[in-house]
C-alpha cells in the first residue's frame, strides 16, 4: 500500500468517526442545525435551462463577511457547512473560507459544477481541508438544456480520482427537460467505476415540488438506486413514491435542521423556498430554530429537495409539527430546477 493510499485511507475514517459524531449529536439534541447550505456567490459560469439559483453578474459575497456567517453558523453549533451558489468555485477566497469552516469544527462540503477543477486546484481544497464535493452530470453529451455533460467532465472526474482527498458524489438525474434518462445509468456507473459515490436525482419545479416520472425514468430511477449503498447520501428513501407520483407525509425541519443562507445573509427554509423566513443569519437564534421546528410547511408533500429529507430523517419519530403555515411564494417559480 503506498502512502498515498494510507492517507486516504486515514482521512476516511477520521471523517466518518465525525459524520458519526453529527448522527450522535442530533439524536441528543434539537435545537442546532445538523446542515447549513451558504452562498459565497450567486454568479455562475453556466446557464442551465433548469436552473434558478444562478446569475451571471453577481460579484462574491467578502470574505470577511462570509467568516463573519460561518462564525454565527458555529454559534448555532451546526454540524455542516456545504457551500452552493451560483458556482462557489468562482470565488477568489473558496480556500480560505473552506479553511475557516474546518477552523470552526465543522464539516465542510461543495457542490460545484466542476468546470473550473483542474489538479491544483484539488490539492489546494486537499490542503484547505474540504470533506464532502457533489458534482452534478445531466447528461452524457451537452444539449440546450444542460452543458454538465459526461463529455465534457469526465477528464475532471478523472483528475479527482487521482488527486481528491475528499469524498466525492456525483449525482445524475430524471425527469423533466433531461432527453435521454438511460445517461443517468452511464454517469452513475462510471462514477463508481472511478471510486466515487453516485445519487440519482429528480428534477422538479421551481417550487421544489413534485413532477412524476415516466415509465423510462422510473425504470433507470429504480436501477440507479441499486448501483450503490455505502454511503449515508443514499437515504433518499422519499424518492420512492416521488418516482411514482405520490406525495410524502414528513416532518420537513428547514428553517431548524437545514438552513439555506442566501448571498444577503438571509435564512430562508431552502432554496426554493427564498422568502420564508428571510431572517438575517446575524439575527437567528435558537428560538427560531425551535419554532421551525415545530412548523409544518405547506410545500412538504410534494417536495423533492433530497437535502432537506435526509436532514430531517433523524427527527421523523419525535415531536410532532403543531405550527402550520403557508411558505411564501418561491423566486423564478416557472422553471425547472435540479434537487440539491
Amino acid at each position: 500500500m503506498t502512502k498515498s493510499s494510507q492517507r486516504r485511507r486515514l482521512l476516511i475514517a477520521k471523517r466518518r468517526i465525525r459524520e458519526l459524531r453529527v448522527i450522535t449529536r442530533g439524536l441528543r439534541s434539537t435545537d442546532h442545525p445538523i446542515l447549513a447550505h451558504i452562498i459565497p456567490i450567486r454568479r455562475c459560469n453556466l446557464s442551465c435551462e433548469y436552473c434558478n439559483e444562478y446569475d451571471d453578474f453577481s460579484k462574491p459575497v467578502p470574505l470577511e463577511t462570509m467568516k463573519t456567517r460561518i462564525d454565527h453558523l458555529a454559534r448555532l453549533r451546526t454540524s455542516i457547512v456545504t457551500l452552493s451558489g451560483g458556482e462557489p468555485l468562482l470565488h477568489p477566497d473558496l480556500d480560505e473560507i473552506v479553511r475557516h469552516i474546518r477552523r470552526q469544527r465543522m464539516i465542510a462540503g461543495m457542490i460545484t459544477n466542476g468546470y473550473l477543477l483542474t489538479a491544483d486546484r484539488i490539492q489546494r481544497l486537499n490542503h484547505a481541508g474540504l470533506d464532502h464535493l457533489q458534482i452534478s452530470i445531466d447528461n452524457i453529451m451537452p444539449d440546450e438544456v444542460s452543458k454538465k455533460s459526461l463529455k465534457v467532465l469526465d477528464k475532471k472526474l478523472q483528475l479527482l480520482a487521482e488527486h481528491a482527498e475528499f469524498h466525492v458524489n456525483i449525482n445524475s438525474v430524471v425527469g423533466g427537460g433531461i432527453h435521454n434518462p438511460q445517461d443517468a445509468l452511464v454517469v452513475g456507473r462510471r462514477a463508481i467505476q472511478l471510486g466515487f459515490t453516485s445519487t440519482i436525482g429528480i428534477i422538479h419545479d421551481g417550487d421544489g415540488q413534485l413532477r412524476p416520472l415516466g415509465e423510462r425514468e422510473r425504470e433507470v430511477f429504480l436501477k440507479m438506486k441499486e448501483l450503490d449503498k455505502r454511503h449515508y447520501s443514499r437515504m433518499n428513501w422519499f424518492q420512492n413514491n416521488i418516482a411514482n407520483g405520490k406525495p410524502n407525509n414528513w416532518r420537513c425541519r428547514a428553517g431548524a435542521r437545514y438552513l439555506y443562507i442566501c448571498e444577503d445573509g438571509l435564512v430562508h427554509y431552502c432554496s426554493q423556498q427564498r422568502g420564508s423566513p428571510a431572517i438575517p443569519l446575524e439575527k437567528y437564534t435558537v428560538d427560531d430554530i425551535r419554532r421551525e421546528f415545530l412548523t409544518e410547511k405547506g410545500c412538504a408533500p410534494n417536495c423533492t429537495v433530497s437535502c432537506v429529507h435526509q436532514v430531517s430523517y433523524m427527527d421523523h419519530w419525535r415531536a410532532p409539527q403543531t405550527i402550520r403555515t403557508t411558505p411564501q411564494p418561491p423566486v423564478a417559480a416557472e422553471q425547472l430546477v435540479q434537487i440539491e
